[in-house]
This record gives structure tokens, C-alpha cells and sequence, in this order.
């Protein structure tokens, strides 16, 4: 098994200052480390190792972990798409095979700057490099997402957190038409991941996340679903395994064959690894 979402970072309350007071459980160094009794309980093999900080420094910091750790499979990185050579910072990093793929944190961005030409010009160019794109969002800025992949044809994208949908309020009617739209694009998966933290982190109930997870695997297929856990965020709400659970307990119902795609054949193809 494949966990696609994991962060790692030494904490910098300046840098990291989305992490706030609330999150104290997560103010705090987390590397991979961490992970290894959790994933040995659980027999997942690896992890993809996605960007928390935009600076190409990361993209370091991720590479010297990976260095380390052979549980990193692949790296989700950062890079300048709107860098005006950014055709050379793609050709440098081709040289480090583990950087999979690309992520900018949208979900702080203006519906501008999605659908700035130049930035959609920028995600044009990792097709010729082979690199995925994550892209990650909240759920009121999915109709802005629909119209900027729908611009670039041909590229793997995958969508981080299942859109963030709105698990808290339940508010869900305009993500679900908008899931279904993005999903009629055949280059998008899903992860499911990152639920528990747009849900009330100490009071949700399982059938709020399964309503979210049925628009999910109704819309994408098992085929283009994969399973992340977007630790050590999720742990803002519940340890590790309790995520883990809900997903494995609500694919009991698919095969076999789809349990495996979600689990660990997806990622792969999607990730080269």
C-alpha cells in the first residue's frame, strides 16, 4: 500500500504560520521517523512526500529525507510557475528522479491567479517533463479549477483532499455538481484525504465523511481514486490509523481488484513509481 499525502517539515512558526494556536498537536517537528510503526502496523509500503513550504528549498529538504528514508517513493514538490525560466528550473530538477510532480497552494490564491494565463502557461510546460500536478483547493474555488484544467490538455492532475467540501456544515450541493464536472475530465484523480480537517475535528460523525466519500468514488470510479492521509495534519482531529479505518472500512464494499487500485496500483501509475 501507497499512503499518496504525507508532510514532513521543521517547524518555523514564522514559515509555517498557517499552523496555528489551535493546531498545537502539529506545531512541531514531524519526519518519517514517525511513520514507521504506524505504516509496519498497517503494511503500507511508502509514502509520496508532498511540498508544506513553497520555496525550491523544499524540494531539497524532501530529497535529503528521501536520501534517508526508502519509505519515500516519490516527491510532490515546488516550483516557480510563473518563473520566466521556468523551462530551466524543470530541466534542472529532472535530474532527481524521486520529484514526481509539482503543487502551488491554490487554496490561497484569488480566482485570478488560477486562471492567470500566465500560470496555466506554466502548468502547460510539465507535460513536456513528464511531472503530475497536484492541485489543491478549497470548494469554492472548484468552478475556477474546472476551467483551468479544462485549458490544459493531456496533463495528470490530481486533486488533493477531495476539494476540501464543506464536511462541518454539510453543506455540500455545489461541491457535488462541481466534483462531477472535474471528474468528467479523464486526466483528474482524487485523493481521498484531508476530510478530518475540514470536518469538526473532535465531533464528526462517520456517515458526514461517507456522504463526501460517495460523490467521490461515484464520480472519479475506484479507478482514479487514491488513498492519502495528509499526515500529520490529520492529526489536528484523530491518530493516524483512525483515518486509515474509515477509508479501508468504507472500500470493503468494492473488489479486491478495486481495493488494490485505490490502495496502491493508482498511485503508482499516476506517480511513476
Amino acid at each position: 500500500m501507497i499512503d499518496t499525502h504525507v508532510h514532513f517539515w521543521n517547524f518555523d512558526p514564522v514559515r509555517d504560520n498557517w499552523i496555528n494556536d489551535d493546531m498545537q498537536i502539529i506545531r512541531k517537528d514531524f519526519a518519517p521517523e514517525n511513520l514507521l510503526d504506524i505504516y509496519n502496523d498497517l503494511n503500507i509500503k511508502g509514502c509520496i512526500a508532498v511540498q508544506a513550504s513553497q520555496s525550491e528549498e523544499e524540494n531539497h529538504f524532501l530529497l535529503e529525507l528521501a536520501a534517508r528514508h526508502e519509505i519515500i517513493k516519490g516527491i510532490v514538490g515546488w516550483v516557480d510557475l510563473l518563473n520566466p525560466d521556468l523551462d530551466e528550473r524543470l530541466s534542472h530538477w529532472q535530474n532527481h528522479q524521486l520529484i514526481k510532480g509539482w503543487r502551488h497552494v491554490l487554496q490561497a490564491e484569488s480566482r485570478d491567479f488560477i486562471l492567470n494565463p500566465a500560470f496555466i502557461a506554466g502548468v502547460k510546460q510539465l507535460k513536456k517533463y513528464n511531472y503530475t500536478y497536484d492541485l489543491l483547493c478549497y470548494h469554492n474555488q472548484l468552478d475556477a479549477i474546472i476551467q483551468m484544467v479544462d485549458q490544459i490538455p493531456d496533463q495528470p492532475f490530481v486533486l488533493d483532499h477531495c476539494g476540501k467540501p464543506d464536511v462541518k456544515n454539510q453543506t455540500l450541493k455545489e461541491w457535488t455538481e462541481n466534483i462531477k464536472t472535474l471528474a468528467n475530465n479523464p486526466n483528474v484523480r482524487c485523493k481521498v484525504s484531508g476530510l478530518l480537517a475540514e470536518a469538526d475535528w473532535l465531533n464528526w460523525k462517520e456517515n458526514e465523511l461517507f456522504k463526501c466519500f460517495d460523490v467521490i468514488f461515484e464520480a472519479f470510479g475506484p479507478e482514479r481514486v487514491m488513498y492519502g492521509s495528509d499526515w500529520p495534519v490529520v492529526l489536528i482531529s484523530r491518530p493516524y490509523q483512525d483515518w486509515f479505518n474509515l477509508v479501508n472500512n468504507y472500500t470493503e464494499k468494492f473488489t479486491a481488484a478495486e481495493r488494490k487500485m485505490i490502495f496502491s496500483d493508482n498511485a503508482k501509475e499516476f506517480y511513476g513509481i
